[in-house]
């Protein structure tokens, strides 16, 4: 392993002679230059790991000899070192976008530490990840064999994803390994206790049961307009945890978090459903069964969710709730005074819902096209493109306008989605539904034991075409496939993002409250 390079630029350089044979020890590699002119020279002739310059010199200045090297190698590292704590030099310096800041007289330990901080973190992190996450592994398989209630797999899920992102910024692929097949064992053993327990939940008690969607308005979003709370309920489909936690930094910039939660997306997780009793408070078959012209059947491709604002008014009004309500749903398509118009409309009503499909474009996009495939070739890569998204959005630019006029925000999805690799054949008819990880239909024919069967929709408050009428759902990263063309769509499919089943990633989903800072 080449010895990392440092450059140290001082006009009394000779006078740093000890500092320099101290780093030598440490294993670093020093050249040294006493004026601008000479470092800009170096800079331009060789690679270094990190410049270290002082800011008082005469001739070029430190701030001068800053912005050559920058033209030069921009993402080199840069410390400046100075005798002066004057406050425009120190804006100056940080404007520069330099790595570090130290005020002379500089000691060994604080070179070190900039050293460390600088072009040994990525290794120091992955080491101490690395053997954090060692020591949690075996405590986070205990506790996936036990038998946890819902509350304690929202646990599970949090460390899984905490050590998720902890890892993707390691370089230790081989951890990254370890934890999707610890992953894959949790999702399994989440599998087998919804399928034990999903169906109970339907005749308990709120307290004894997970929020489920049916929840979301009655017990988070009604109580938040009782205060009198201007509030924008924003619905973000097909957002995942880690998604979430990737993008929550850029939102706490203007929100801080009051409450974050995860709550149970019902069965499938898919928009028509999921989606459907969340804005109208109802399951599946109620809704078919109270408002039979509102419910669209899934039977192919259709507008299954174009009636989601009737659905959220016959709630508020089952409720006795007056709130004026504004309703928008973002497709991704930016238009003139967007952002203009929308925080007139929210800042006219009590209660606004903004439904917005880009991640779930973003998911579907990358089955059909090559360029987002390869974009987003893996789950790091697929946050990445979110966090792209939300950074340069309308609705962010949105979301700043709020935090200022004192609106607060509900970020929550429908569903999730997670990333299928194994196909699992199934028969079915002409009728049969084209979803990946679930099926309805009479007369369904599979061989696989991993699959949640419900032969009576009813229990699940599932409508129901026909009396023969079934659903079956995939688990973890199982997706259906027919018989005809298997091997086409086997490989056509695998390595994409699908819901409607049952994982951990569709199931477990956020519900955030979010207050303006100011």
């Amino acid at each position: 392993m080449n010895k990392p390079s440092i450059l140290w630029t001082d006009d009394e350089i000779d006078l740093l002679r000890a500092h320099i044979i101290f780093l030598q020890e440490k294993g670093y590699n020093v050249e040294t230059a006493n004026n601008g002119v000479d470092a800009v020279e170096k800079v331009s002739q060789n690679y270094y790991d990190i410049i270290f310059l002082d800011e008082n010199m005469p001739g070029i200045t430190g701030l001068e000899t800053l912005t050559r090297i920058k033209a030069i190698s921009p993402n080199v590292p840069v410390v400046m070192i100075t005798k002066s704590e004057e406050e425009n030099i120190m804006d100056e310096a940080v404007g520069a976008k330099i790595a570090d800041y130290l005020i002379k007289p500089v000691n060994p330990k604080q070179i070190l530490l900039t050293l460390k901080k600088n072009i040994d973190q990525k290794r120091l992190v992955t080491e101490q990840t690395t053997s954090k996450y060692q020591m949690q592994f075996a405590q986070i398989g205990m506790q996936i064999n036990d038998r946890l209630n819902f509350s304690e797999w929202k646990e599970i899920y949090k460390k899984l994803v905490y050590w998720e992102l902890e890892l993707s910024e390691s370089e230790d692929s081989a951890m990254d390994e370890i934890l999707a097949m610890q992953k894959e064992e949790a999702n399994k053993t989440f599998y087998r206790y919804v399928k034990d327990n999903y169906l109970d939940w339907f005749t308990l008690d709120k307290e004894e049961r997970p929020l489920l969607s049916t929840d979301i308005f009655k017990h988070i979003v009604f109580p938040q307009l009782d205060r009198k709370q201007k509030t924008l309920v924003l619905v973000i489909d097909n957002l995942r945890y880690d998604q979430w936690r990737t993008i929550s930094p850029v939102i706490n910039e203007y929100f801080r978090t009051q409450t974050e939660e995860l709550y149970c997306s019902i069965l499938p997780t898919a928009t028509m459903y999921a989606r459907n009793a969340m804005f109208s408070g109802l399951m599946p078959s109620e809704i078919e069964k109270l408002y039979p012209g509102l419910w669209e059947h899934d039977d192919g491709e259709g507008h299954k969710n174009r009636h989601e604002e009737e659905l959220l008014q016959k709630q508020l009004g089952r409720y006795g709730r007056k709130e004026n309500l504004y309703f928008e749903k973002v497709t991704g398509i930016r238009k003139d005074r967007w952002v203009t118009d929308n925080l007139k409309n929210i800042l006219d009503n009590d209660l606004s819902v903004m439904v917005v499909n880009f991640v779930d474009m973003i998911s579907h996009a990358r089955t059909e096209m090559d360029m987002i495939r390869e974009l987003a070739n893996n789950e790091k890569a697929y946050r990445s493109l979110t966090l792209s998204w939300f950074r340069n959005s309308s609705l962010l630019e949105l979301l700043r306008s709020l935090a200022e006029h004192n609106v607060n925000v509900i970020v929550t999805t429908d569903h999730g989605a997670i990333r299928v690799d194994n196909p699992v054949k199934v028969i079915g008819d002409r009728e049969t539904n084209t979803n990946l990880r679930y099926k309805l239909g009479k007369n369904l024919n599979f061989k696989s034991k991993n699959v949640f069967e419900i032969r009576d929709p009813r229990k699940a408050y599932l409508p129901s075409r026909n009396v023969s009428t079934s659903y079956i759902f995939a688990q973890g990263t199982d997706f259906f496939a027919y018989p005809n063309n298997y091997n086409y769509y086997a490989n056509y499919y695998k390595d994409t993002f699908q819901h409607g089943g049952i994982s951990m990633e569709e199931m477990i989903v956020p519900l955030v409250t979010l207050v303006p800072k100011k």
